[in-house]
């Protein structure tokens, strides 16, 4: 339910079927496919032919000069290069155009945004890889579009949470109930069916520990809060269960979606797909600006200028983009796959250490069914079917414009850590979530299939597994003009998912402006901040451990 963007450039197959029809194309304008054994293999996955440099040549609308000189001895506009076209491209592209920059963003897909864009399937209906919610505290993306003066979203939604046993778990709107102090509005408004306040009350001390490690040592949760509560949130926020979470990790997106603010775990969805309803107006907006969006562009390796130790081009196989400032807002498996080609990031080991990240496969699958099911709530997380799985569950009739007078009801079911399920077949597939999906409500075991679409998408988003962060990377890089964005890079802002992408995006955007010395800095909305009373328990608790630290043996003990 807390899913994550999927930067773009995508890695993964793509598999679609139809019941009532033996064969399937797309013929979605702008969007090809490559059929192969009756799977779509999405282009952004078909190895790169150009494996050599060629020789240099300027971007095909540049005048083929240095950015420093226009002919005529004034300065020209500094070229900036993005490569990625998710929310950190996009934030970084949409700041530095407005700045006044020449910016051309980089796409490896066949449009901007990747498969998080959606596109149509041959009989006119919308796909895309996985749902997308938009929380309360996604205070920069909220302010985006109220820039933009555009109207995605649904209204905040209530949510629900299933297990094999059954309902377990319904959440209010929490900014519609008097406020308490934090957390305990949480605790005391969610509605468990079966887990006790007492158990809920034992995750308390997650709210005042200040590092990782008082997470581990003043650990003091219930088994049962952890297994009913928390665990399954990690499993679709975190998308890992508990034993293969950073305990860093666990406690930030905890805190930032659920403890730190009564109406944090608010929500608001898409009225459709995120790349109709939010990137296309977006990128109209941008292009507007002056930003050219060139896609089927993969990055192999640049070009470096000897004198200065900076980026003079980036390369797509045989073509070279020059840049005075270089922004990369891909993904961790992209990344990894740019280094595999490029001699000049593997003599920086900063970037050979993302080839020790790892990232997790994802399964989307998208049924429409003869009939309509009373779902209760739109959007449902789902744990205890497979151990390590966590899956989620949405109403698209009533989340999605375009299926409101769908006659049958439209559901979505996306899995992570989805390794079992990747190698099976389309149809064993949807038999399997159907049978989830009756588990949950009896009404779908009276439905019958009628359409459906699988997305198998390995190695899609991050995990932050145990000692991962130490080999991810910050905004600045050893190359002074190269800057990173993305979900998985390190910031101090702490936001997480689709917020922190957008947000590292408008920080590499001001990394620029601060290394060109030109423009103004991007508007960050910070996070907002802890209530009165968890920031003196935490100030107690610092001053604590200060005292602690001053008595004998205290470096022993963890």
């Amino acid at each position: 339910m807390l899913a994550s963007l999927f930067p773009a450039p995508y890695q993964g197959i793509v598999s679609m079927s139809t019941v009532s029809r033996g064969k399937q194309q797309c013929n979605s304008p702008g969007f090809k496919f490559y059929m192969s054994n009756h799977s779509i293999i999405h282009p952004s996955i078909k190895e790169n032919s150009h494996k050599n440099m060629a020789k240099p040549r300027c971007q095909a609308e540049g005048t083929g000069e240095s950015s420093t000189s226009n002919g005529n001895g004034k300065a020209a506009v500094k070229k900036v290069v993005v490569v990625g076209a998710g929310w950190a491209g996009l934030g970084a592209a949409h700041h530095l155009s407005k700045q006044g920059f020449d910016v051309t963003l980089l796409e490896a897909g066949r449009q901007p945004g990747g498969l998080v864009a959606g596109w149509k399937s041959a009989s006119g209906r919308s796909v895309e890889v996985g749902i997308h919610g938009f929380w309360y505290p996604y205070r920069n993306i909220f302010s985006l579009i109220d820039e933009l003066g555009i109207r995605p979203f649904t209204n905040w939604t209530r949510s629900a949470q299933y297990s094999t046993n059954g309902l377990e778990v319904e959440s209010p709107i929490f900014q519609d109930i008097p406020r308490l102090p934090s957390p305990l509005g949480t605790f005391i408004y969610t509605q468990f069916q079966r887990l006790p306040l007492a158990d809920r009350l034992t995750s308390l001390p997650l709210m005042y520990a200040v590092t990782a490690r008082e997470l581990f040592r003043k650990f003091g949760c219930s088994e049962r809060v952890y297994q009913d509560a928390f665990n399954p949130m990690l499993l679709v926020g975190l998308f890992a269960p508990g034993e293969q979470c950073s305990a860093a990790a666990t406690l930030g997106m905890l805190y930032y979606f659920i403890l730190a603010h009564q109406q944090d775990f608010d929500v608001v969805w898409c009225r459709g797909t995120v790349g109709e309803k939010i990137f296309k107006p977006w990128i109209e907006f941008m292009k507007t600006q002056g930003c050219q969006f060139l896609a089927n562009k993969r990055v192999t390796d640049f070009l470096m200028d000897e004198n200065t130790g900076t980026i003079s081009a980036v390369a797509c196989g045989d073509e070279l983009f020059t840049a005075d400032a270089v922004i990369f807002a891909v993904g961790i498996t992209a990344l990894q796959r740019i280094v595999y080609n490029s001699p000049v990031l593997q003599q920086r080991e900063e970037f050979l250490n993302v080839l020790n990240l790892g990232a997790i496969d994802v399964l989307a699958v998208r049924l429409w069914l003869d009939k309509k099911v009373n779902i209760p709530k739109p959007s449902n997380a789902c744990f205890g079917f497979d151990t390590s799985t966590g899956w989620t569950f949405f109403d698209l009739n009533a989340l999605h414009d375009e299926y409101k007078d769908e006659p049958g009801t439209v559901v979505e079911a996306d899995f992570y850590h989805a390794n079992q399920f990747l190698p099976l077949k389309d149809d064993q597939i949807v038999e399997k979530v159907k049978a989830y999906l009756t588990t949950c409500i009896k009404e779908f075991g009276n439905a019958n299939v009628v359409d459906q679409a699988v997305v198998r998408f390995p190695k899609s988003v991050t995990h932050f597994f145990p000692g991962s962060y130490q080999s991810m990377m910050r905004g600045n890089t050893s190359i002074p003009n190269l800057f990173m964005a993305g979900d998985w890079i390190i910031t101090r802002h702490g936001s997480w998912s689709q917020e922190k992408a957008y947000v590292t995006g408008l920080e590499a955007a001001n990394r620029v402006v601060d290394y060109f010395g030109e423009g103004q800095f991007a508007k960050i909305v910070p996070v907002e901040d802890d209530e009165p009373h968890v920031q003196e328990l935490r100030r107690l608790n610092r001053a604590f451990n200060e005292v602690r630290t001053q008595l004998p043996l205290s470096d022993y003990f963890l």
